[in-house]
């Protein structure tokens, strides 16, 4: 059975990621972590790296946690006028708008 996610359980997955990157991080180079930590552009907070550790974390959580395969990186989310990585609400709002298509 595919589970149902709401907002919550979203930003939940992409918190524990992101605390998961923090773990493997030094002291010196851990990051704030909240829904408004910035994951790609000049305001981010972690490095490119980083961020595809975080986006194959969110996916596989997602898979494997919830049965949903979701491509993350595809043309569709690279071709968007603004990134869904740009910080953790936008990257749930992506996430929550391609489970919707899926209903």
């Amino acid at each position: 059975m595919i589970a149902q996610l709401d907002a919550v359980a979203v930003e939940a997955i992409i918190i524990a990621a992101l605390e998961a990157l923090n773990e493997e991080l030094d002291d010196a180079d851990k990051i704030d972590v909240g829904p408004h930590t910035a994951l790609f552009g000049v305001d981010a907070e972690i490095d490119s790296l980083s961020l595809v550790s975080v986006i194959v974390d969110v996916e596989t959580a997602l898979s494997v946690d919830h049965g949903l395969e979701v491509s993350l990186t595809d043309d569709r989310a690279m071709s968007r006028e603004v990134s869904p990585f740009t910080d953790v609400q936008a990257l749930k709002d992506y996430i929550l708008e391609l489970l919707e298509e899926r209903r």
